[in-house]
């Protein structure tokens, strides 16, 4: 009884807030089933298929009083099964956002704590929403936003701990400190961005006995016009383009760079009906460094986009694999067709193949032919209510002699498909499907 007169006062404490203060409450659950026969890398002949279901929950909290803005959210992510129903705790749960933006005027704004970076298309900066987990990094965001124009900079610097000596930072596939720099503004049809990010990873270097003989940290930056985007009143032409320089983590000169167009184009619309019929056509290229060149990295990285929505969605590419290799040409065809405003099908085509040589033995051999084979992926999504939408898909590869070398899997099985589908509860959330652009 006592416990309940406690909970009593704290709600009615909240209730006693000043009018002008808002707390808002909100949430989310993702809940997924997976077929994986090829999805990431090429199954092996004698290798079983893999059939899953796993959900992210998070629950979000925001208060916004005067010129400050709180934001927390908190999730748990775990494949079913994967700890006993009798369960005492586990490593499951964890804080995905915490920050506070502080407003300072009418147009500048500033965000501090673990928040969410996501730009354009995603291709670079992205908030990894596909994945369960997600994405987030530990950031100072300053913010200035006037009409179309808007510039967003700020920086982040990463420790393991707070150690009393030494600044050895150890986190696996993670920049010790990075800087960014982002501008875009609108020109009548035409929307542009321009980005810098400088990204600092920290490298160790060791004598035979495992002696420390020198570390700190080697930068590589991304220089781009991430978004180029003209729209007229039927058709849309995208473009991106991202270059980068530096050194990587292992001492060598990067020399890099992403290309990308396409058009996408409305070829019937009932607007009434809300239906219609819409394709994409488009050209995807990330450099990439021949199997005999050991000197400089010429492969392009997508650090930290959310890379399964871009080159097929059996992620086969950049998505956790890939980085540092022979880069990737990908020539695509996506459509879908409306039937409603809430219920659509679509389809994709890719076809792809390297973009630096590859030789039959690494750093010697034959030339081998550059094609990699092809990708369909077809996908469907419903909303049943403001709250609940159902997305599903398959996916079949089609591989080349020269992927299944490449991949190293042994001899692959004659069929490579992925499949399937997913419950998604976003009450208050605009974004009602995940992972599948137009």
């Amino acid at each position: 009884m006592r416990r309940f007169g406690i909970l009593l006062v704290v709600l009615l404490g909240c209730l006693a807030l000043p009018a002008y203060a808002q707390f808002n409450l909100n949430g989310q659950m993702l809940i997924r089933s997976e077929f994986r026969n090829g999805y990431g890398q090429l199954i092996g002949e004698g290798q079983d298929p893999a059939g899953f279901i796993a959900h992210r929950a998070r629950l979000e909290a925001s208060y916004k009083i005067d010129r400050l803005n709180f934001f927390m959210s908190v999730q748990d992510v775990r494949t079913w099964g994967s700890t006993s129903t009798a369960n005492i705790s586990d490593g499951f749960l964890s804080v995905h956002e915490a920050w506070a933006e502080v407003s300072f005027g009418e147009y500048w704004n500033l965000k501090l704590g673990r928040q969410e970076l996501n730009y354009d298309n995603a291709r670079f900066l992205g908030n990894l929403d596909w994945a369960l987990q997600a994405r987030s990094h530990d950031f100072a965001l300053a913010k200035y936003e006037k009409g179309d124009s808007k510039l967003h900079f700020g920086a982040g610097f990463n420790q393991d701990g707070q150690m009393n000596s030494g600044n050895t930072f150890t986190t696996p596939s993670q920049y010790k400190a990075a800087q960014m720099i982002r501008f875009q503004n609108k020109a009548g049809k035409l929307t542009y961005a321009l980005l810098f990010w400088n990204d600092g990873r920290q490298y160790v270097e060791m004598d035979d006995n495992g002696n420390v003989t020198d570390e700190g940290i080697r930068y590589m930056q991304t220089l781009a016009i991430p978004t180029f985007n003209i729209a007229f009143e039927r058709t849309v032409i995208k473009a991106q383009f991202y270059s980068q320089f530096g050194k990587d983590v292992t001492g060598k000169s990067v020399s890099a760079y992403d290309l990308g167009i396409s058009l996408t184009q409305t070829i019937s619309e009932n607007q009434e009906k809300g239906s219609g019929y819409k394709a994409t056509l488009g050209y995807e290229l990330l450099s990439g460094t021949a199997t005999d060149e050991t000197d400089k990295n010429r492969s392009f990285s997508p650090l930290f986009g959310t890379n399964h929505a871009v080159n097929g969605f059996m992620d086969l590419f950049y998505v956790g694999n890939h980085f540092n290799t022979v880069g990737l040409n990908d020539i695509y065809l996506r459509t879908r067709y409306n039937f409603s405003p809430t219920f659509w099908i679509q389809g994709d085509y890719h076809n792809f193949s390297s973009a630096a040589t590859i030789l039959s033995e690494g750093s010697s051999g034959q030339e081998l032919d550059g094609g990699f084979g092809s990708e369909i992926d077809l996908t469907i999504g419903k909303v049943i209510s403001e709250s609940i939408s159902i997305q599903g898909g398959y996916s079949q590869y089609f591989a080349s002699d020269t992927f299944e070398a490449f991949q190293n899997n042994g001899t692959l099985k004659g069929t490579q498909n992925w499949a399937y589908v997913m419950f998604v509860f976003r009450p208050n959330n605009k974004a009602k499907f995940i992972g599948v652009p137009l």
